[in-house]
């Protein structure tokens, strides 16, 4: 590689990648905004896990995987970040977009991957999950993951006890091993985001069921606002509402006014993003929590879920039952 003096440009006429202005992703690249604007400010930028992680952790000996496992997440606000499944975000992690799912038998809602932590793991921590990132153009105008679902409950307990079983000069014991993906009963769920401009994003999701029998399966893209106002006094709690129809806004202080239009007819959920200290600390304290969604859809309870149809966090539940071979669209 050669550094190019000012004066001295050679002829790049033939030349393709990153010198294509003329394509469609070139163009986008050369366009200028104000800093924090533009293509860049919405993108991959959800983690992938927050709990277990020294960013969350308070606790007084630095002890980060006890203080915040995996079994709080569901019902525990974060702090400094949120996490998701396919997951979208401003760059602050402000306002989220991600993938929620329910094959009808898992004891929890899938928000999240599951894994393992330091302690737990023969190898150290490890996540648990198949997925993958196929696709993304440099400015997240476009973005695809595919994510392998099973069919049958997911073996939280199982891969927790035999990898704690395992010592160190034994392999790991992954997903596959466990069977859930045996005769092909799963479902590959891919997620994709395009921006037909700045701010102006599209969430496709599409659920092929590769099992020989018909299945079902709950999709629950969500959109919520990380907690930024429980840790301070006079902070501005943003607000998700519903407007008409399938149409919802999303106001924050900072971000503004955005507007949310969600396809098809699911059921509307929405609750607020904060702690659940009823479930995890056994305090009598009333309202709309950050697992409400999962005591709707798991356990039934309509009572979790805002019927004012307004919160902090949202989620559009759409159930189907997939035919063999067959595929969904949300």
């Amino acid at each position: 590689m050669n550094r190019v003096e000012p004066g001295n440009d050679p002829d790049t006429s033939d030349v393709t990648g990153v010198f294509a202005i003329e394509t469609a992703e070139g163009r986008r690249l050369a366009e200028e905004f104000p800093p924090g604007e533009g293509w860049k400010k919405w993108g991959p930028y959800l983690s992938e896990r927050q709990w277990g992680t020294v960013r969350e952790d308070y606790s007084a000996d630095g002890s980060a995987w006890e203080y915040f496992p995996h079994e709080h997440a569901r019902s525990r606000a974060y702090r400094w970040g949120e996490d998701g499944i396919a997951g979208c975000s401003d760059r602050n992690q402000t306002l989220c977009l991600a993938l929620a799912l329910w094959n009808g038998h898992d004891p929890i809602l899938k928000e999240r991957l599951f894994g393992l932590t330091n302690r737990q793991g023969n190898h150290g921590e490890d996540v648990k999950e198949i997925y993958y990132y196929l696709d993304a153009t440099p400015t997240h105008s476009y973005l695809r993951m595919l994510y392998k679902y099973p069919q049958t409950a997911f073996p939280y307990a199982q891969l927790v006890s035999e990898n704690h079983q395992r010592g160190a000069s034994q392999p790991e014991y992954e997903l596959m091993d466990t069977g859930v993906f045996d005769n092909d009963r799963y479902f590959d769920v891919s997620v994709e985001y395009a921006q037909a401009a700045p701010e102006d994003i599209l969430m496709r999701i599409t659920a092929v069921n590769r099992g020989a029998d018909a299945a079902p399966l709950h999709i629950l893209p969500q959109l919520w606002f990380r907690n930024t106002w429980s840790w301070q006094e006079h902070s501005v709690r943003p607000r998700i509402w519903h407007a008409d129809e399938n149409e919802l806004f999303a106001e924050h202080a900072e971000l503004g006014t955005c507007r949310l239009y969600v396809d098809g007819e699911p059921e509307l959920l929405f609750t607020d993003n904060d702690t659940n200290f009823r479930k995890l600390d056994g305090l009598d304290v009333s309202g709309y929590f950050k697992d409400g969604f999962h005591e709707r859809v798991i356990g039934g309870a309509k009572d979790a879920v805002n019927p004012a149809r307004t919160g902090t966090k949202f989620a559009a539940w759409h159930r189907f039952t997939v035919p063999a071979q067959g595929s969904v669209e949300v």
